[in-house]
């Protein structure tokens, strides 16, 4: 069995949303971020960046969304959460994934905690250039979802999609959300109606997206 520390709406979602995927027995264990629970002493013992997602396997808590969705993949090869190993199609999704952090999950972190490189959110040129960025990131995952749809493979689904989503809505409150793109509108609207998304949506009991 995994277990999983999550936060609401955090960088846990999409590991969240992969376990219901997988279909395999898992716990959940609620880390309360406004409250501050993941610098507690307890938390920081399990993940010493004091972040979520933490996933705990076979006793060994491990971190970071993007590996895990990676380390879940590779252990449930016939999860659809990645193509067969050692193809062209899963060195695709491997490039894609980690594109993705760059591009999305690490100025989407400066975003929210721009004190993370000693800077606030009243230096406008800074969280001007981190819009950019993002805004950037998305317009190219709208022109290939436009070019070869309807999701980031193709027609195969995969856990990039659920990153991805994820990744969207984070951008809900920004000045321009991802679903501006007509591309990413129609994707969101697509992943949104997933089984395993509206199930973490209601177990985390979110709203607004």
């Amino acid at each position: 069995m995994y277990t999983l520390y999550y936060g609401k709406g955090g960088a846990s979602m999409a590991i969240h949303a992969a376990l219901k995927e997988i279909g395999v027995p898992y716990e959940l264990v609620e880390v309360d971020l406004e409250g501050g629970q993941q610098r507690s002493p307890e938390y920081l013992r399990l993940n010493p960046d004091g972040r979520v997602p933490t996933m705990v396997v076979e006793g060994k808590p491990l971190r970071e969304a993007a590996g895990l969705m990676m380390i879940l993949a590779d252990r449930h090869p016939d999860s659809g959460l990645a193509p067969q190993s050692g193809t062209l199609a899963h060195a695709e999704w491997t490039e894609l994934m980690m594109w993705m952090v760059y591009n999305l999950a690490v100025p989407f972190r400066e975003w929210f905690y721009p004190s993370d490189i000693g800077c606030s959110k009243e230096q406008p040129a800074v969280m001007d250039a981190l819009r950019k960025k993002i805004e950037t990131g998305f317009s190219a995952l709208d022109a290939r979802l436009s070019a070869g749809g309807p999701y980031l493979l193709g027609e195969q689904f995969s856990g990039a999609d659920l990153m991805l989503t994820m990744y969207m809505r984070w951008s809900r409150n920004m000045p321009r959300p991802a679903t501006e793109w007509p591309a990413l509108k129609k994707y969101a609207d697509m992943m949104r109606a997933r089984p395993s998304w509206r199930h973490v949506n209601e177990v985390e009991a979110l709203t607004g997206w």
